[in-house]
């Protein structure tokens, strides 16, 4: 009688690579590519009202900020495998209830889609951390970015050119993306991580760290940094296509310059090139100066709407440019035994960038037209410019440990670029 051998790959799941990895994160990048120029045009369409689209991105931006500091916590409780199905399962049913066209379907979708985010970006990273060893970080980081290009990069003008046609579309495609995503991710098989003894003493909480983050300028520069540039892309984002509807440009004007910018990601070797054959702060300093004249700008010219719209394209370029420099006075600045909880800190940027932004356009809008928040997302970002002012000239020059220290701390300040 012949006995049955159960195939290896069965009994035992092979071990996560950098390549699996990257694979989930090319698939989220197309749920979140699609959904990032589908829901604006979705709100606005559906609320035919500036101010209260910033509204409504205001209170999610707090629900965000508030979630995610709860993420953490929950995963001590409901193991990090379904925490992560979980929120694959929230995109799908964000996707559904957008679908449907309803202002308010629309905008519970809307929550959906940001819980969905932060839940998925908390346990990525937690596996990337268990998974991936820290030497292969950058390489991880890298692959991570070179696979999700083209999601970032064609999704946007995918999402609005499928919502003239049908507008249902471009939501049931981000749907049946999650569905794949979930479905990958439980065949990789990663469970809970990788099994760690608890430690007899707790952790500590990051709050705890905060005043020692208040007490070193160099770290409150380097998080202003990045909610500064972070505002910045949720101004190009949101209400580039709101004023390209008010202005008679169409509503698929802002999903296709989303597109055009996000495929300057191509470019970063060759910005990261020129970054290291001058210096950290010149380049910071020239990012935040070249886009903040540029959004300055972009107002001054609304009477002719194609230049506005020529402004902030431009604009977009030196973002991109400051998403690959302006972590790093951040990163030479911690100390390396308060990384971990600095960071934490430090990450908070994103949803800080989320309330201040819609919350201020909302002011913005009283007095205003939308071109008034392109001014104010300028004068920021000249805001930004002058502190980079007092970092050190040679700040990331002729120092041997450079790209070390670029490569190594990759996880620990994520990478957040045009696409996140």
């Amino acid at each position: 009688m012949l006995q049955r051998r159960i195939p290896e790959w069965l009994r035992h799941a092979p071990a996560p690579s950098i390549r699996g990895f990257s694979v989930l994160a090319a698939i989220e990048a197309v749920i979140r590519g699609i959904l990032i120029s589908a829901y604006p045009l979705a709100m606005y369409q559906a609320l035919q009202d500036a101010k209260i689209v910033s509204e409504v991105y205001f209170f999610v931006g707090i629900i965000s900020l508030l979630f995610g500091l709860v993420v953490p916590w929950l995963i001590t409780f409901i193991p990090r495998r379904w925490m992560y199905s979980i929120g694959t399962v929230f995109f799908i049913l964000g996707s559904s209830l957008a679908m449907t066209g309803s202002p308010l379907a629309i905008i519970l979708g809307l929550f959906l889609n940001t819980i969905a985010t932060v839940t998925t970006f908390v346990c990525f990273n937690a596996y990337i951390l268990d998974y991936i060893g820290k030497i292969e970080l950058g390489k991880c980081e890298t692959s991570r970015m070179f696979y999700s290009a083209a999601g970032w990069t064609f999704g946007p003008a995918v999402g609005v050119i499928l919502m003239k046609w049908w507008p249902p579309a471009p939501f049931i495609i981000s749907a049946c993306a999650a569905v794949i995503l979930l479905i990958v991710f439980l065949s990789m098989r990663l469970g809970n991580g990788k099994l760690i003894m608890r430690s007899s003493q707790k952790p500590l909480n990051p709050a705890i760290f905060l005043p020692r983050f208040i007490a070193q300028p160099r770290l409150i520069a380097g998080w202003l940094f990045a909610v500064i540039r972070s505002c910045g892309w949720w101004v190009y984002v949101v209400y580039l296509p709101i004023f390209a509807i008010e202005n008679g440009l169409g509503d698929q004007l802002g999903g296709i310059v989303l597109s055009i910018s996000n495929a300057a990601l191509f470019l970063t070797p060759f910005m990261l090139r020129w970054m290291q054959n001058r210096s950290v702060r010149y380049a910071v300093r020239f990012g935040f100066l070249g886009s903040g004249l540029l959004f300055c700008a972009a107002p001054l010219v609304a009477f002719l709407p194609v230049m506005t719209v020529a402004c902030l394209i431009a604009a977009s370029f030196f973002l991109i440019l400051l998403d690959i420099c302006a972590g790093l006075p951040f990163l030479m600045a911690v100390k390396p035994s308060e990384r971990t909880e600095m960071s934490a800190i430090y990450s908070s940027f994103r949803d800080i960038s989320g309330i201040l932004t819609p919350g201020a356009a909302w002011l913005v809008l009283l007095v205003a037209p939308v071109s008034g928040i392109f001014a104010t997302a300028g004068f920021a970002l000249f805001g930004a410019w002058a502190i980079a002012g007092k970092l050190h000239p040679r700040l990331g020059k002729d120092r041997a440990s450079y790209n070390v220290v670029e490569t190594e701390d990759v996880s620990y300040v994520p990478h957040v670029t045009a696409a996140e």
